[in-house]
């Protein structure tokens, strides 16, 4: 039986094109990992490094969501005619007062 998170590679690298940030941050994320840089030479150096990663990619995967998120409403809206995006308003302005 598959998990329902499980991809074929080629998923993965097509669904990752879509989100450069978060290419970006397991490419970074991979370098700890790795340590290219040769400077987590302590584990709680590198607790540290993994940590704020993960937190990045925490914020950053949020912040793509919620794109996501804007961009379906947004074609809703504009499907469904439920909202006036352009042109003047109808109103006639604030009556007068009465004297």
């Amino acid at each position: 039986m598959k998990d329902r998170n499980q991809m074929s590679d080629e998923e993965m690298l097509h669904r990752l094109s879509a989100h450069p940030q978060i290419r970006n941050r397991i490419a970074s994320l991979l370098s700890a990992v790795d340590d290219s840089a040769g400077d987590l030479k302590l584990a709680d150096d590198a607790e540290l490094r993994l940590t704020q990663e993960l937190q990045r990619m925490g914020q950053e995967a949020m912040q793509a969501w919620a794109n996501v998120q804007v961009n379906a409403t947004e074609q809703d809206v504009r499907h469904t005619g439920r909202a006036h995006r352009e042109g003047k308003k109808n109103s006639a302005g604030t009556p007068h007062l009465v004297t």
